[in-house]
């Protein structure tokens, strides 16, 4: 990997709260997912479930359950991604992991909080997965916690056995917008080696 590239996905990355008046072309959404999907997930399971949040009517639905600070850039985003993870992702096992099928069974079977804990570990994964697809096509985000789950999983998924994770706003960002960027870690400080 080039320069270039890194400095696109990690270095020169940066969480946008501001947003150019430029849409995100549906075709590009869909091209992100195609990427975001790629990378490894438990058993293959990829229990990542994604609502691209873009019209009017949608935001206002979303915006109940935004913390105070995350309206205003949330309403002026493109694109809000609602990341979130299937409870039920094992009933696609026998698609996405055709080798073993007894994954289905396996995974189906295991107590209800750790299966949910493998959904929701897996499902964030995919999450930041989505972050580096989207940096690598060109486009900036805003990821965010700073929301009420319930509230969104009422809204969006009543029907559904989804549950969500973390927002994240997608579009252009304005430069004009960006903080200052923030101090990071030491390897000292973050890691080991043992």
């Amino acid at each position: 990997m080039d320069s270039t590239a890194l400095d696109s996905l990690f270095l020169s990355a940066r969480t946008h709260n501001g947003w150019l008046d430029r849409p995100v072309d549906a075709a590009l959404l869909r091209r992100l997912y195609e990427l975001a999907r790629m990378p490894p997930t438990a058993a293959n399971s990829q229990p990542g479930r994604f609502v691209f949040v873009t019209t009017a009517a949608a935001r206002e639905r979303l915006r109940p359950a935004l913390a105070p600070g995350n309206v205003d850039k949330t309403m002026a985003a493109p694109v809000t991604v609602i990341a979130a993870y299937d409870t039920t992702f094992f009933e696609h096992m026998p698609t996405l992991f055709p080798a073993r099928p007894e994954m289905r069974a396996s995974l189906g079977g295991m107590p209800a909080e750790a299966r949910d804990a493998m959904a929701s570990q897996n499902g964030t994964l995919q999450a930041a997965y989505l972050i580096l697809a989207a940096r690598a096509l060109g486009l900036d985000c805003g990821p965010m916690g700073g929301f009420d789950k319930q509230k969104v999983d009422a809204a969006f998924f009543a029907d559904l056995p989804w549950r969500s994770t973390v927002l994240i706003n997608l579009g252009y960002g304005d430069p004009a917008k960006l903080y200052p960027r923030n101090p990071r870690l030491a390897f000292e400080d973050a890691c080991r080696i043992e």
